[in-house]
């Protein structure tokens, strides 16, 4: 019984479980085999950029593995899917069984609010490392093909751990919001505004002369460090798996004490 509602949540959405993980790790594999082309003609391409965007997006490394993977896969493309697949799956959490009238029947049954968020939330967090161990999966089986060998198993595991880490961070925010509303859209679309203001503040502000602003988003905490050359950033994760649960007590605390039939 103590378990009912983590193994329910996962198999409930096993589905759309499924498909952000083929969609991920093949949209992983597929930018990531791109490597070898770009390592002989790319560099000289992105030269007609804007400075300014070669610096933001460090698109000036292109020409070695981690440089570009950084850059592009897990410099945008993959951070981007698992921000929406934390907004999401976060949002559904307890604001979607809330607008369809099904949260007091659960609730009917022995389970308290604060077991209700929490295994709802180990249930995104084991979705989320899902994901990340099909991306690192997908890139060790091309990494000999695609020329990334440069880059260790180990360091690749160290950024899918931040990317899950990610995706968790911003699940967090979504079902606090949803706890505290109780409005699926209205999570769903915050948790996404503030992910690309986020994201925005974290690549575009030595641009912008405002250095520190970039401390404040989670995406310098997931790639900052750079684990693709670095390995393990320990602290980076921590942060990020510190800020989820404040997230998520806050929520629990706001859902704990919110009338759900006003």
């Amino acid at each position: 019984m103590h378990t009912t509602v983590f193994t329910k949540t996962l198999r409930d959405n096993r589905r759309p479980l499924i498909g952000w993980t083929i969609g991920t790790t093949l949209a992983a594999a597929m930018y990531a085999s791109f490597y070898p082309q770009m390592a002989t003609g790319g560099a000289e391409s992105v030269q007609n950029f804007p400075e300014a965007m070669r610096e933001a997006f460090h698109l000036d490394d292109l020409t070695s593995a981690a440089g570009y993977l950084q850059s592009s896969v897990f410099g945008l493309i993959l951070p981007l899917l698992a921000l929406f697949y934390g907004a999401a799956t976060g949002a559904r959490a307890t604001a979607g069984d809330e607008e369809s009238g099904t949260l007091d029947l659960l609730l009917a049954h022995p389970v308290t609010r604060t077991r209700l968020i929490l295994q709802r939330f180990g249930a995104l967090t084991a979705g989320a490392c899902a994901i990340a161990a099909a991306v690192w999966v997908a890139l060790l089986a091309i990494r000999n093909s695609a020329d990334l060998t440069s880059i260790s198993p180990a360091e690749f595991l160290a950024q899918c751990l931040n990317l899950a880490l990610l995706a968790v961070a911003f699940g967090a925010l979504a079902m606090g919001l949803g706890a505290a509303t109780g409005r699926r859209a209205v999570v769903f679309a915050a948790t996404a505004g503030i992910g690309v203001l986020t994201y925005a503040a974290h690549t575009f502000a030595d641009q912008l002369g405002a250095d520190w602003a970039a401390y404040l988003s989670p995406f310098h905490y997931y790639i900052g460090g750079e684990p693709l050359k670095h390995g393990f950033q320990w602290a980076d994760a921590g942060i990020l798996a510190a800020a989820a649960a404040v997230l998520v007590a806050a929520g629990t605390y706001r859902f704990n004490h919110r009338d759900i039939n006003g």
